[in-house]
């Protein structure tokens, strides 16, 4: 039987951990090492780590916008394959909003591709499980933002909660 998953707040001995995990969850962007220590440290309270026995096999990165303190924004959400299919993704944004930090959020902020279909399932489910309206539109355009580069990233709103 396999270890239980634990959820915690990152530490900053996390981020070459989850550098590494996001390195094998395409399609996320590698963010440097160094970007993923300051989520673990800076934004711990509005991240979190999921461990199984010595292994990081999934983290979230949020932080509540500073203009708005009513906004969780989630940044990136990686889970390893061994943990997928177990509901681990929306395990971990509970787990956040369920700390201190986050007693004044009242709306969840993401942004997504449209082409990427785990994403869009994953927050669609959570607004449902929080009886909440999910609404999208373009924040960063490929064209206008990326260059073409890039595909457009979606606001992706859910709230209020």
């Amino acid at each position: 039987m396999p270890e239980p998953i634990t959820l915690r707040l990152p530490i900053d001995t996390d981020g070459k951990r989850v550098f590494d995990l996001v390195m094998e969850c395409p399609p996320l962007d590698v963010n440097s090492a160094y970007c993923n220590l300051l989520q673990c440290t800076h934004f711990a309270q509005t991240s979190v780590t999921a461990t199984q026995g010595h292994h990081t096999v999934g983290f979230i990165s949020g932080y509540i916008i500073p203009e708005r303190p009513d906004t969780l924004f989630i940044w990136q959400v990686a889970v390893a394959e061994s943990a997928r299919g177990q509901g681990l993704a929306n395990q971990m944004l509970t787990h956040i909003l369920d700390r201190p930090a986050t007693t004044d959020v009242r709306f969840l902020e993401t942004t997504i591709t449209e082409s990427n279909k785990a994403s869009w399932a994953l927050f669609q489910r959570f607004a449902d499980q929080q009886g909440a309206p999910l609404e999208s539109n373009v924040m960063f355009d490929e064209t206008q933002h990326f260059q073409g580069d890039h595909a457009s990233e979606m606001l992706v709103r859910i709230g209020p909660m």
